[in-house]
């Protein structure tokens, strides 16, 4: 696993209150080490957790009440080439700490394939060659990401940030090591809009997209790893405010469909020399079914210098 892309899209998207991240130390590649820190339902009840990154490991700690407990993290050795890293987790919660870290940073995926699909490329070959472990970061709350990416639609990602921040402080719920716990769907859909707005201090019209978000999710709309991306999609296109661009980005970020392609991406586009959604289609249809990884290779090189 390759640390540097995961730690600098973490650091790029913390809402404040509900993820901390820190990064421990640099290599020639970029961060090599870090941390990010949120509340999780573990065992039932909602406690904080800690990732820990680094190069073929991932450490995920439940913090009690006096101290964190984990076991050592040791990534077995050696591993075959193009195997996925061991999350180390400590006992009870093992189990469902280990899903949430291979939810959260891919870890089922195999690089090595992606890397052999993709090294051909002319654009993507030496970004390959450069970063042949890199994996695409999932989130582990799919309301939480949806409801952020909206916010985030036309703005930049910092003020993305302190919109999704203020949302959390207004209706989320405080857990404890000073975390918030991001709303959940049926309290937002149960908001009035107006209120949201002036909480959140956006739009009218984006007040009311998030407030018809919550209310599709709290009817049964799912957004994980699992479901069927293309009536998801669907789904979520039908609500007002939600346009391709951000049920593609989710596609990639929360129902890790590894040929999702946001084709709309301004970024994306600038990427391969392109103006239009069209254009960006044609060019990345070479890359299925990897145009995820592809994706996320522009996006680390040209927004993270990486």
């Amino acid at each position: 696993m390759d640390p540097a892309p995961l730690l600098a899209s973490l650091v790029a998207h913390a809402v404040p209150g509900v993820e901390e991240v820190t990064i421990d130390s640099h290599d020639a590649l970029g961060p090599a080490t870090g941390t990010v820190r949120r509340l999780l339902h573990v065992g039932g009840r909602l406690v904080p957790v800690t990732a820990t990154l680094g190069h073929d490991v991932v450490t995920m700690a439940v913090e009690t009440a006096v101290e964190t407990a984990v076991e050592p993290a040791v990534e077995p050795s050696p591993k075959p080439a193009g195997a996925p890293p061991t999350p180390v987790v400590g006992a009870p919660e093992a189990a469902e700490l280990r899903a949430a870290a291979t939810r959260w940073f891919g870890l089922d995926d195999e690089p090595a394939a992606v890397a052999a699909g993709l090294a051909g490329d002319p654009l993507l070959g030496p970004l390959v060659t450069r970063r042949p472990a890199l994996r695409v970061l999932g989130h582990l709350d799919g309301f939480e990401a949806a409801v952020a990416t909206v916010l985030g639609q036309q703005v930049s990602l910092a003020a993305a940030r302190v919109f999704t921040g203020r949302l959390a402080a207004a209706y989320g719920t405080a857990g404890s090591g000073g975390l918030v716990a991001f709303p959940r769907p049926d309290r937002l859909a149960a908001a009035d809009a107006a209120e949201v707005q002036q909480a959140v201090r956006i739009t009218a019209a984006r007040a009311r997209t998030i407030v018809g978000l919550a209310a599709a999710c709290a009817d049964g709309l799912v957004l994980r790893p699992g479901v069927d991306p293309a009536s998801t999609r669907a789904r979520l296109l039908a609500l007002p405010g939600i346009g391709p661009w951000t049920a593609d980005y989710l596609a990639l970020r929360v129902l890790a469909d590894r040929d999702a392609f946001p084709s709309g991406d301004l970024v994306l586009r600038r990427a391969l020399g392109v103006t239009t959604p069209l254009e960006a289609e044609a060019a990345g249809r070479a890359w299925r079914p990897w145009r995820a990884y592809a994706t996320v290779h522009l996006w680390t090189n040209r927004v993270y210098g990486l």
